[in-house]
């Protein structure tokens, strides 16, 4: 018979396990394009979007002056030099990229669609309710990369 303590430490390391394995195996949560926009934003606390109703979930747009190629290239050249992001699809004016958090290995999906407006994103978490901020300071990173853009 195990310890109390060796009892919770188990149940601790088990449910760690399962969140981990959650976290690589969950599926993606995007939204894609509906009538020009991106999706809005859940009720969980873990998305934001260009097109959220929400205040709180509410982000601006990347803004670029030029064309929308040259954005485009520029916003890839942005992602492929995060550590973190791998794009799944692209498709015309619209990005699905994957982020991968460095420790846990949660995966967040992010969404851009490139605009003669802006890039509009999208940014949200496959698990939990809260990402403590993570999807709004990983989309201001990207906005800091890539802005002034383009020529």
């Amino acid at each position: 018979m195990l310890h109390p303590a060796q009892n919770i430490s188990t149940l601790a390391l088990l449910c760690l396990t399962g969140f981990m394995a959650a976290g690589c195996s969950s599926t993606a949560v995007t939204g894609g394009i509906t009538a020009g926009k991106l999706a809005d934003c859940p009720a969980k606390d873990n998305c934001v979007s260009t097109f959220a109703t929400r205040t709180d979930k509410k982000i601006a747009p990347l803004t670029f002056a030029g064309d929308k190629a040259a954005a485009t290239t520029q916003l890839k050249t942005v992602l492929a030099k995060r550590s973190d992001a791998k794009i799944m699809s692209d498709q015309n004016d619209y990005l699905h990229v994957e982020f991968t958090t460095p420790i846990m290995r949660f995966v967040d999906d992010g969404e851009f669609l490139v605009t003669s407006q802006g890039i509009q994103m999208r940014s949200a978490s496959r698990l939990g309710y809260s990402d403590f901020g993570k999807n709004r300071s990983r989309l201001e990173e990207i906005r800091t990369a890539f802005e002034p853009c383009c020529k």
